[in-house]
C-alpha cells in the first residue's frame, strides 16, 4: 500500500463523515464539501492503485530480465 492509497481511503472516510454530519445539522454546505472530499479521495486512491500496477510491472520485467 503506498501513501496515495492511504490518503485517499483517509479523505474517502473524512468525507463520508462530513457529509453525514452536514446532512445530520442540515447544513448543505457542509454536506457538499464531505461529497467533494469523498470524489477526490477515491481518485486518489485510484492514483495510488495504478501507481502500485505499474511499480508491480516494473519489478516483473526487472525479475525477468534477470533470469536470462
Amino acid at each position: 500500500m503506498n501513501k496515495n492509497q492511504v490518503n485517499g481511503t483517509v479523505k474517502d472516510l473524512v468525507g463520508k463523515v462530513q457529509e453525514e454530519a452536514g446532512k445530520l445539522v442540515g447544513n448543505k454546505d457542509q454536506a457538499a464539501k464531505g461529497i467533494h472530499k469523498q470524489v477526490t479521495g477515491k481518485a486518489e486512491k485510484r492514483l495510488g492503485d495504478a501507481k502500485e500496477v505499474v511499480e508491480d510491472a516494473k519489478d516483473s520485467v526487472k525479475d525477468a530480465i534477470k533470469r536470462r
